[in-house]
């Protein structure tokens, strides 16, 4: 790569990630055709421009700059530029990725961090099968037999409901199928500590915390399917 395809590269992918932050649809349509003619592999324009871009709304929720009806809009400017791409990309990009079971606990019905972490990790790649908000254990349970391996997330806003946590975690094991699924956790009031002393895997601070981990997880998920 010349040192001008590098700098016009890093440009469209800066552009990518401003339009979803800008809120702007148009603009992310357009910068998604531009990242196609420059031969940007689709898969990088989503992970390394679109999903950065969601990184930053992220923070800006976290931080009280954005709210909800920001949130949908920046989610609608990055599906404008995944509908563009997604015709794009290869098979293998779409397809190798483990599985994700994404859900609130039950008792819980606060899910807007839930749906950002499932946005990030959709425009990621991964299959995520989103089950709602105040899920049951059993539910999480019946996802994870169908599947046979993969990750679950789960999270929860309330401290009253994060036993709920540890309830799935130990079904996972009497069910036999802890070892084929790696779990996050997260949530305001959930920590590392407390992963570790329910036995997750990790817990993750915000979404792009969870693309990361999801990342990480990748190889060692799929070492355990076969």
């Amino acid at each position: 790569m010349t040192a001008e395809q590098l700098s016009r590269r890093n440009e469209i992918l800066a552009a990518l990630a401003a339009a979803v932050d800008g809120m702007d649809e148009d603009a992310a349509a357009r910068w998604a055709r531009e990242s196609l003619a420059a031969d940007i592999p689709p898969f990088e324009a989503i992970t390394e421009g679109l999903s950065k871009g969601m990184a930053v709304v992220s923070d800006k929720y976290d931080q009280g700059v954005y709210f909800v009806p920001e949130i949908l809009l920046c989610a609608d400017a990055m599906y404008a530029a995944i509908d563009v791409l997604r015709p794009h990309l290869k098979k293998s990009d779409a397809s190798t990725r483990p599985p994700v079971i994404i859900g609130v606990i039950e008792g819980d019905i606060h899910d807007l961090g839930k749906n950002i972490v499932k946005l990030m990790l959709d425009a990621a790649g991964f299959p995520v099968y989103d089950l709602g908000r105040d899920v049951p254990v059993e539910k999480f349970l019946a996802k994870a037999r169908e599947l046979g391996s993969g990750i679950i997330a789960i999270s929860t806003l309330m401290s009253t409901t994060m036993p709920g946590m540890k309830k799935l975690i130990e079904a996972l094991v009497q069910a036999n199928l802890r070892g084929q699924f790696k779990v996050m956790i997260g949530g305001g009031p959930v920590s590392s500590a407390f992963a570790k002393s329910i036995g997750a895997d990790a817990y993750g601070h915000n979404a792009m915390d969870a693309v990361r981990l999801a990342t990480e997880w990748e190889k060692s998920v799929q070492g355990a399917k076969a």
